[in-house]
């Protein structure tokens, strides 16, 4: 049985099914096995040949992405919002099994990309996970806070409600004493994180120094330490990227454009219709971290001085509107950090002139 061998596995919390085919597309093997490091490792090394595996991208991919790595030829980690043909038809685990093989065995499959364990990379992963997660739930904390005093009609603008001295004045408004009491309980949720999202900053910020992208990224304007130790975290490498254009579409800041009928006949010649490119907006599906990153490091510098405000000016110049020069700022800075990440490079203001964004 040896040959190559492609393995498709739908995961589970609790069990994997497996469906292993040949090279020709005949089923050789269906199973049913636990999801557990030593029983997954020990179905693996009973196959003999090239293995390719492939999986949905999940809950347990990147454990299993490292576990399997080292045992068989390839590993695809798949994207399932791509899958289109999972989802038509019947459906169960050992069909989702063996069409998850079929397709990777026909090099139909839409890869993600996973890193590597090494360098570190998985500990700055989960040490910004862990800062974004805080954030967010200190945002909000902080919403609810205002939502419940706005519930009330009472006026609430500003981040005077959350400071520690003016807390007796807000809770004093509020006339029901339960009310009150969800008030409170709401303050205490608010100093906690606090606490926790400064302590997860200096971890994600003492770990992001032990890279050497660290000290290229910090010399691009607008890219502080947290940001830049965010893009290390979630982009990992800037090789995984050929041009800027891949980057831009995983940042959600690539255009989205359809056409039809491209081509017609025009006197016995095939010519290219001249048709305009329809445009449906920015792609929706991307890295909205990502994309909070680069679109806010554009909004910071579209109003202080700097070589990117100068930029931003001569779109501006030129007639475009405000928000679409943003955009193209966004586009210009994530450009910028491809390149001189790529290189290694120092910024320099030429960057500017040198790559249209």
């Amino acid at each position: 049985m040896n040959g190559d061998k492609y393995i498709g596995l739908d995961v589970h919390q609790a069990t994997i099914s497996v469906a292993v085919l040949d090279s020709a597309g005949k089923l050789l093997m269906e199973s049913v096995i636990e999801t557990k490091a030593a029983t997954i490792l020990q179905f693996i090394q009973g196959l003999r040949g090239n293995l390719y595996v492939t999986f949905e991208e999940g809950t347990c991919a990147a454990w299993l992405y490292d576990l399997l790595k080292p045992h068989v030829t390839k590993v695809v980690v798949c994207d399932p919002r791509k899958n289109a043909l999972l989802k038509a038809g019947n459906k169960s685990d050992r069909i989702d099994a063996r069409k998850l093989a079929e397709l990777l065995r026909s090099g139909l499959l839409s890869p993600v990309y996973q890193g590597e364990a090494e360098a570190g990379l998985r500990t700055l992963k989960e040490l910004a996970r862990s800062y974004l997660t805080t954030a967010k739930d200190l945002t909000r904390v902080m919403n609810r806070l205002k939502a419940l005093y706005r519930s009330r009609a009472i006026f609430c603008v500003g981040r005077g409600v959350y400071a520690p001295h003016h807390r007796a004045e807000w809770l004093q408004r509020l006339p029901a004493a339960g009310a009150r009491h969800r008030a409170e309980r709401l303050y205490l949720q608010l100093d906690l994180l606090q606490v926790l999202r400064q302590e997860a900053r200096r971890e994600l910020l003492a770990e992001s120094r032990r890279h050497r992208a660290t000290h290229v990224l910090r010399k691009i304007p607008f890219l502080g330490p947290v940001r830049v130790a965010l893009l290390i975290a979630l982009l990992q490498t800037p090789h995984r990227f050929r041009t800027k254009r891949q980057l831009w579409a995983y940042s959600g800041l690539a255009l989205e454009t359809h056409t039809s009928a491209d081509y017609r006949f025009v006197a016995g010649q095939l010519q290219r219709s001249r048709k305009l490119f329809a445009t449906r907006g920015l792609n929706e599906d991307h890295n909205h971290e990502l994309k909070n990153i680069f679109k806010s490091a554009a909004t910071t510098a579209s109003a202080r001085p700097g070589p990117f405000h100068d930029f931003y000016a001569a779109l501006l110049a030129k007639g475009m509107r405000p928000s679409m020069a943003r955009l193209t700022l966004a586009r210009k800075i994530a450009a910028i950090t491809l390149t001189l990440w790529k290189k290694g490079e120092r910024f320099d203001a030429e960057h500017l002139k040198r790559q249209a964004a």
